[in-house]
């Protein structure tokens, strides 16, 4: 017998640990709960560095769970949790990490992914399973938990809150002048090749400033990887059309910077995501992964989109046969987008961003 699903919900549970991009797509079925059950509690486990970009969510407790603490961190967010029991937990992490960390929550029923979007057999850990949704976007998905629990109104909202120290870091950087924001480097994860070239880059910022008179942010982590790629960046630029902001914001300052830009460009990383929640035009580099399921979503049409030439040309199979979602662990995928690409979806976003809103009486 299946476990009934809670029709008047008083405490939400929500698992969903990482990253950046995934959480910034999870938000609008957040605020969907919220306007379904405004008297409803949600409590959201969530990342370390997730819980920075979150931080202040409205009507959301966040608690922290830090991956690097491993089983000793679990124990200690069980004894935190202790006390609470969920109407429904939520289980939106397809890892084995956090179906074990889920074994210590205590739930009246547990949601998590169909057969076939689960992942590490995470079907085995929750009651019930989500509805089939075939070639679903990543938002998509998550906005599937809150259609199994008779959510009506699923327009999208994210509301992420930017407190003023972020503006002001923003602020410092910029001096308020216009500009263009470029994340060049993904997650340096292990075979994770989602990275343009630096020279593809170079050509966008010189093209950003010489027709539109705006300078380029270049933003990112600390690592070794991205303060070389910035430089390489810098090299081939004048001076003056790049602000080297790598390893320089929190990511409060970082959604400050993307919320003031007038576009952002970058690959398949959580600065698109972050982009897409602040409706900030953006243009996405995709080659590696699939825009139809990660793209960012309310900008899909500017998407440079090479994935599909990239599964011919490296996995030698058609784009229509392949699973979903899978990636093209290619080195040299992403040089199949070329400079012009990148330049005429720029043009193209900042032309539609410009435009006047349709007159509805019209």
């Amino acid at each position: 017998m299946k476990h009934p699903l809670p029709a008047q919900p008083r405490h939400i549970g929500v698992l969903r640990l990482s990253a950046l991009g995934d959480v910034c797509n999870l938000v609008p079925t957040v605020r969907a709960l919220q306007r379904q059950w405004p008297e409803a509690r949600i409590t959201w486990i969530v990342g370390k560095a997730e819980h920075s970009l979150l931080a202040g969510l409205s009507g959301v407790e966040l608690v922290v769970y830090d991956k690097a603490s491993g089983l000793a961190g679990m124990r200690a967010l069980w004894r935190e949790l202790g006390d609470t029991r969920f109407d429904v937990l939520l289980h939106m992490q397809q890892a084995l990490r956090a179906s074990v960390l889920s074994l210590g929550l205590k739930a009246d029923v547990r949601v998590g992914y169909d057969k076939a979007r689960a992942k590490d057999a995470q079907h085995w850990f929750t009651h019930r399973q989500l509805a089939p949704h075939p070639r679903a976007h990543v938002l998509e998905s998550f906005l599937d938990f809150a259609r199994l629990l008779g959510v009506e109104d699923l327009s999208l909202a994210w509301d992420l809150p930017i407190p003023a120290a972020a503006w002001e870091e923003a602020r410092a950087l910029t001096q308020e002048a216009p500009y263009l924001l470029m994340s060049p480097c993904a997650n340096p994860r292990l075979r994770n090749f989602r990275n343009w070239s630096a020279e593809g880059y170079a050509a966008v910022v010189q093209h950003a400033w010489e027709q539109h008179g705006l300078k380029t942010v270049l933003t990112g982590g600390g690592s070794t990887q991205e303060r070389e790629m910035g430089a390489r960046i810098q090299a081939l630029c004048p001076d003056e059309a790049v602000i080297d902001a790598i390893g320089a914001t929190s990511l409060k300052g970082l959604l400050a910077l993307i919320d003031a830009a007038r576009a952002v460009i970058a690959p398949d990383s959580g600065p698109v995501h972050m982009a897409n929640a602040l409706n900030t035009p953006t243009v996405g580099l995709y080659a590696t992964t699939n825009p139809d399921r990660a793209a960012p979503y309310r900008w899909r049409e500017f998407v440079v989109n090479r994935y599909p030439e990239a599964v011919r040309t490296y996995l030698h199979k058609d784009p229509e046969t392949i699973p979903w979602g899978q990636r093209v662990r290619h080195p040299d995928a992403m040089s199949l987008i070329h400079a012009d690409d990148v330049i005429e979806r720029l043009e193209a976003v900042l032309q539609h961003a410009a435009a006047p809103p349709p007159d509805k009486d019209a």
